[in-house]
């Protein structure tokens, strides 16, 4: 019998004593081939939360940054160059890598996320699998629920197969859960798994997070 998972305060309380210490909060999940996402709750959305949900989605800026200093784009430059390394083993043809890894960073950015925890999540959700598809009909990299094209999109949820598609629905829905979390981001994760509260989804998100920062960061 699996043991009861302890009360949401306390595995959120565990969690952040954990990750202020750079350690994860209990045994890693090992999460298999299986694309596990997709248990996201399809809530009501209040008019002006769908309007702007909406408008995010449809802004179609190419994903091209722009830098004011020289310093920010060879720093730009160094995280592509790293995480195309690391990414070699998942992606083996470099120009697939290098388009991945510019839409991840400009989506993160736009988003105003964090690269590596995004990272750490598609690593989670659906292993760099582009047509990864859950249990529940979750798609894609960021495994999104096909609910959300007809919440936010034009409602065709063929297109979360599209890389860009799929990853600006991912960022624009977890930014949306840690504003309604209020910055939580423990309980953000776990709302975006449908585990709200429960710190196994957490836990592996920022344990695989961590295989994407740059040195020195934390």
């Amino acid at each position: 019998m699996s043991p009861e998972p302890a009360p949401p305060h306390l595995a959120r309380r565990a969690w952040l004593r954990a990750a202020a210490a750079g350690v994860a909060a209990g045994p890693l999940v090992a999460w298999p081939g299986l694309a596990w996402a997709g248990r996201q709750a399809e809530e009501p959305l209040a008019d002006a939360v769908r309007t702007a949900l909406s408008a995010s989605i449809a802004n179609s800026a190419p994903p091209k940054p722009r830098f004011d200093k020289i310093e920010d784009r060879i720093a730009y430059l160094r995280w592509l160059g790293e995480m195309s390394d690391r990414l070699k083993k998942r992606k083996s043809e470099r120009q697939t890598r290098i388009e991945f890894l510019e839409t991840l960073w400009y989506e993160s950015k736009r988003a105003s996320l964090e690269p590596a925890l995004v990272l750490g999540l598609v690593q989670v959700e659906s292993g760099f699998r582009k047509y990864a598809i859950s249990v529940a009909g979750a798609r894609g990299y960021m495994q999104v629920m096909p609910f959300w094209a007809r919440l936010i999109g034009d409602g065709d949820a063929s297109r979360l197969f599209h890389m860009q598609t799929n990853l600006r629905f991912g960022c624009v829905i977890l930014r949306h859960y840690l504003e309604r979390e209020r910055g939580d981001l423990f309980m953000a994760l776990g709302r975006y798994n449908g585990s709200r509260g429960r710190a196994e989804y957490p836990n592996a998100v920022m344990g695989a997070r961590r295989q994407w920062l740059l040195p020195g960061q934390s």
